[in-house]
């Protein structure tokens, strides 16, 4: 499966080595991708008991006060044009990219916030183990930038809930970006990869996605 999915990304995404968004300068927090997947702890999933309800979310976001849940806010911190905020913080107009397939999307409705490690994979590699309120702050996560993502609904479908060993975006400028990202969340929160997971991701730290950037960062505790 994983060499299907290789060869169903375009010529173009094979030959080049798209960078995640601008690289900062290498630092203690700025690691390539092929030594941040170094970190990663294997380990079998946990498939058993998951739970959406198990996530709590969406909760108040980063500020209680303005009336609009983490979806909103994330989808605020994410446009390109800024909407316009209603009563209840109501969203309409503005205008967005969507981070998996790059269409141009005028209508915040016709989006979702998905999360880049889903909930039932982040159950599996470890969350299953954490107590509510760290789950709760995982599924609300806006204190790194790919936690959170804001999508069209064709390309969450599309991803259906798989990891890297099944799917990844198709274009060129998107998917180093997402290995890079999804490595990078698991490390942040402490969660774990199966071993199909861990050779996927190898796949494309040894090969077009060698020289990605992942940033480091620490979970709220």
């Amino acid at each position: 499966m994983i060499k299907n999915l290789l060869r169903g990304l375009t010529p173009l995404a094979l030959i080049l080595s798209p960078l995640a968004a601008p690289s900062p300068a290498l630092s203690a927090n700025v690691v390539m991708l092929p030594d941040a997947l170094a970190e990663l702890t294997e380990a079998a999933e946990e498939p058993d008991g998951f739970q959406a309800g198990a996530f709590p979310h969406w909760n108040a976001g980063l500020d209680a006060t303005d009336g609009c849940d983490t979806r909103s806010e994330v989808l605020l911190a994410e446009a390109v044009d800024a909407p316009r905020t209603g009563e209840g913080c109501a969203l309409t107009g503005g205008r967005w990219i969507s981070y998996y397939d790059g269409q141009s999307v005028s209508d915040p409705a016709a989006l979702r916030v998905d999360h880049l490690v889903p909930l039932a994979e982040a159950w599996e590699s470890g969350a299953s183990g954490w107590t509510a309120a760290r789950r709760e702050r995982f599924a609300n996560d806006q204190g790194a930038t790919a936690t959170l993502v804001a999508v069209t609904a064709r390309s969450k479908q599309d991803k259906a809930g798989r990891d890297p060993a099944g799917w990844v975006p198709s274009d060129a400028a998107r998917y180093c970006r997402y290995v890079g990202e999804w490595v990078s969340t698991k490390l942040r929160w402490g969660l774990s990869a199966d071993k199909e997971e861990v050779e996927a991701l190898k796949l494309f730290a040894d090969g077009p996605c060698e020289e990605t950037v992942v940033i480091r960062s620490a979970a709220p505790e």
